[in-house]
């Protein structure tokens, strides 16, 4: 490879401003915080929320609802495609430092996490006056809301922890389970605690009047909806490789550039989701799903005849490409999958830089040749026979070659995030997964 230089980077302070720790996800979960924390700082004082006398459990009760609506309805797949939409609409003529901040959109994973937590911190409080006014007998509190309100807590304290960024990496299957299990418990026993609520100030005939109850209706509808399209279809798989699963399937959903679908075959333990590939005037999924831990690594030794599928082919972070002029796309081995139906469709100019073992034996002569039709100037790096690359600097120079306008990196967590950072310290708008579901 030829010697590349790369320029010095911006000052200290663009780069603290870039640095893993300031990324939109955590500036989002940051406002988050703050927002309840100006308001828990109000309850205390000002708004005497918590005199002895009068408690005002209906009020923290609120801010739990609200706090958990919007940790669930910003994960849910028709809203993630409509934040997409909205994001990726800004005309290519805006300047680029507009753009750039709209392509952020994937991170909205910061308001789901930043407001479950608070949830659970106010539903904490929550559980604490619960058990004073039990304790102290200032109102009808009754032992079966004691226990279910408990119960909801040991949930959410345990979907908390099991989704602590090093717990998930570690124990992911575990983290899905309780994710899934325990958040559908809890919203079950939300339910429950309203009705006991009601029922213990005699106003049951009035639930239709309550916010609570409309607001656990829209939460319930959100959480049902992906699993009214659970469906088992039949799937075909080429495998090229022992190392990877060429799959193919079609439900009647069509799905878009840049979009995924989840997989399953345990629906209720677990879901793995893969980028979908648009075959050339024919209907259906491609998806690339190569070996990268128990699951894909079962699934390509035994290969199912039948497969789980649910939801709606949902936005990725490759769909930010609609908001550049021109792009690098940076991928390692299978993280050509989702850079793939981008560069079929070609609506915005690009360069591919992929680096993966031996790509034809791999991945098959079919599947390469089709990537070289649409990208002749691609930069396919093989890693048997030349080792591995310097993406940063291949990254780098590409970008000035071309006269792109941001570089996008489908890879593994810790290479996607050093070519990230590495370009965004340089000054160059910078995308990549962010692992953080």
């Amino acid at each position: 490879m030829e010697k590349i230089m790369l320029p010095p980077k911006k000052s200290f302070l663009y780069r603290l401003g870039k640095h893993p720790w300031f990324i939109p996800y955590h500036r989002l979960f940051i406002l988050i915080v703050l927002i309840n924390a100006g308001i828990m700082i109000k309850a205390f004082t000002t708004w005497n929320w918590f005199s002895l006398e009068n408690i005002q459990l209906n009020k923290i009760a609120e801010l739990i609802l609200y706090n958990f609506t919007l940790a669930i309805i910003i994960r849910q797949q028709y809203v993630i495609n409509i934040l997409f939409k909205i994001a990726t609409n800004a005309p290519k003529k805006w300047p680029l430092i507009i753009r750039r901040v709209c392509a952020k959109v994937y991170h909205f994973g910061g308001l789901h996490s930043s407001s479950a937590t608070m949830g659970t911190l106010w539903y904490i409080i929550f559980v604490i006056c619960l058990y004073y006014n039990y304790i102290y007998k200032l109102h009808n509190i009754s032992i079966v809301i004691i226990l279910v309100t408990t119960l909801i807590l040991s949930l959410l304290i345990g979907i908390i922890i099991t989704a602590l960024p090093k717990m998930r990496a570690k124990y992911h299957n575990q983290f899905e389970i309780v994710h899934r299990l325990g958040g559908w418990s809890v919203l079950f026993l939300f339910w429950v605690q309203m009705v006991l609520f009601l029922s213990m100030q005699h106003s049951l005939h009035t639930i239709t009047k309550s916010l609570n109850f409309w607001i656990l209706i829209t939460l319930t509808i959100s959480v049902v909806l992906p699993w009214l399209r659970l469906k088992k279809v039949a799937i075909n798989i080429d495998k090229p490789s022992n190392h990877v699963a060429l799959t193919s399937f079609n439900y009647g959903v069509t799905p878009f550039a840049g979009s995924s679908t989840a997989l399953s075959r345990n629906p209720l333990l677990e879901w793995h989701s893969f980028a979908n590939v648009p075959s050339p005037e024919k209907d259906g999924f491609r998806l690339t799903i190569s070996r990268a831990g128990d699951w894909t690594g079962n699934f390509i030794n035994d290969t199912p005849q039948k497969i789980w599928v649910k939801g709606i082919p949902t936005a990725g972070v490759g769909n930010v490409d609609k908001l550049f002029k021109k792009v690098i796309w940076v991928a390692t081995g299978s993280g050509i999958g989702p850079c793939i139906p981008h560069l079929l469709l070609n609506e915005t100019p690009s360069l591919l830089i992929w680096a993966t073992r031996n790509p034809e034996k791999t991945y098959g002569k079919e599947l390469v040749n089709e990537i070289k039709e649409v990208q002749p100037n691609a930069i396919i790096w093989d890693t048997d026979a030349n080792g591995k690359p310097d993406l940063v600097k291949l990254a780098y120079k590409a970008y000035i070659d071309f006269n792109a306008e941001a570089v996008i990196c489908i890879s593994n967590q810790k290479l996607t995030q050093k070519v990230v950072h590495n370009m965004e310290y340089l000054g160059i708008p910078a995308y990549g997964a962010i692992w953080d579901s």
